[in-house]
């Protein structure tokens, strides 16, 4: 039996722009993406913490460095500028592999800097 367990998070992204006119997605800057294995194209929940909004979509590379976290398309409707963010991206495990999982987790500072990166090496702590 395959079970969806938790891969990889990204913990207190802020918000830096909505914009409704593009086609989809979420921007994420790449260097986040990068430190928690989160590929381009890969399917993602999003959970807004300022206002209870929950949604599926993929993931865009933003610019590296650039701390950019931005809404795109309909899900732009659901987050303002400056709102936190919790991004989660999910995989299917078979027994063996969910009895051993440890997700990526990049808590970010207000410029969506990684402040702690939690990976597999480390006990996932409760923040």
């Amino acid at each position: 039996m395959m079970r969806p367990f938790l891969r990889c998070k990204i913990h207190r992204a802020t918000v830096t722009d909505a914009n409704l006119n593009y086609v989809g997605s979420i921007t994420i800057d790449a260097s986040i993406l990068q430190a928690i294995d989160l590929l381009p194209y890969e399917k993602v929940q999003v959970v807004n913490n300022n206002n209870g909004a929950r949604l599926e979509t993929y993931v865009i590379p933003g610019k590296q460095g650039s701390g950019v976290i931005c809404l795109n398309g309909a899900a732009a409707r659901l987050a303002q500028k400056g709102d936190i963010l919790i991004i989660m991206a999910y995989a299917l495990m078979n027994e063996t592999e969910c009895k051993n999982v440890t997700p990526a987790v990049a808590v970010l500072d207000h410029n969506n800097r990684i402040e702690k990166l939690l990976s597999g090496e480390q006990p996932m702590q409760i923040l």
